[in-house]
């Protein structure tokens, strides 16, 4: 199998999963839209989106949710109320944190009122998950799931938005926890040194195109 991802987006979830589970995956990586070898990732996935997995089977699996259950099916609850929780917390981390609060607020084109607006309805969501972790160490309670990955990845991102955590100490202790895990250290350690190259090496060209001549 691929992982298609790009350094700290939402495929870092599917990335510490792999690691949890040892999981055998050829990890792709995608920058500026292309593969290593130069290919459009357009070609691969035609809307572009990270992460995505290419089975041997030659299907290609998209959407983070789905990528977090498949390769997280040897760790997942049985079918009943537990598997149930487990779709409830990665259907509200992808929709009323990922896409809702942070999107926004990522996106350098997002109109002022739109970045006011995402920041107005965090506090709730935030809240919200903050009085469950306050009395769980995960999200399904004493153990970590997939969803964990992904609550991870989200909140991570705040520290490169106007979104302050610390009124939630049980959000610290969680990330905390996270950052323990030798699964998390090794996918997160790899893609933030990913991220930092890559920025690296757009300081460099912005400073080539407008040196003086």
């Amino acid at each position: 199998m691929k992982l298609y991802y790009s350094p700290l987006a939402c495929s870092l979830a599917s990335h510490i999963v792999a690691n949890e589970l040892a999981l055998a995956l050829d990890r792709v990586l995608i920058h500026d839209k292309r593969t290593p070898d130069g290919t459009p990732y357009t070609e691969i996935h035609p809307l572009g989106l990270v992460p995505a997995l290419a089975l041997d089977s030659g299907e290609l699996l998209t959407e983070n949710a789905a990528i977090l259950q498949y390769l997280g099916e040897p760790i997942a609850p049985a079918p009943g109320i537990e598997r149930a929780r487990l779709h409830k917390w990665l259907s509200f981390i992808g929709t009323e944190l990922h896409k809702l609060v942070f999107a926004p607020l990522l996106d350098p084109a997002s109109a002022p009122a739109v970045r006011e607006a995402a920041i107005a309805k965090a506090e709730l969501r935030l809240a919200y998950v903050a009085e469950h972790l306050g009395h769980h160490d995960y999200l399904l309670g004493d153990w970590f799931s997939v969803a964990d990955a992904y609550l991870f990845t989200v909140l991570n991102w705040a520290q490169v938005t106007p979104i302050d955590l610390s009124p939630w100490p049980a959000l610290g202790r969680f990330l905390t926890r996270m950052r323990a895990r030798p699964a998390v250290q090794a996918a997160f350690g790899a893609e933030v040194a990913l991220y930092l190259k890559a920025k690296e090496r757009k300081t460099a060209a912005a400073a080539t195109t407008h040196s003086p001549r």
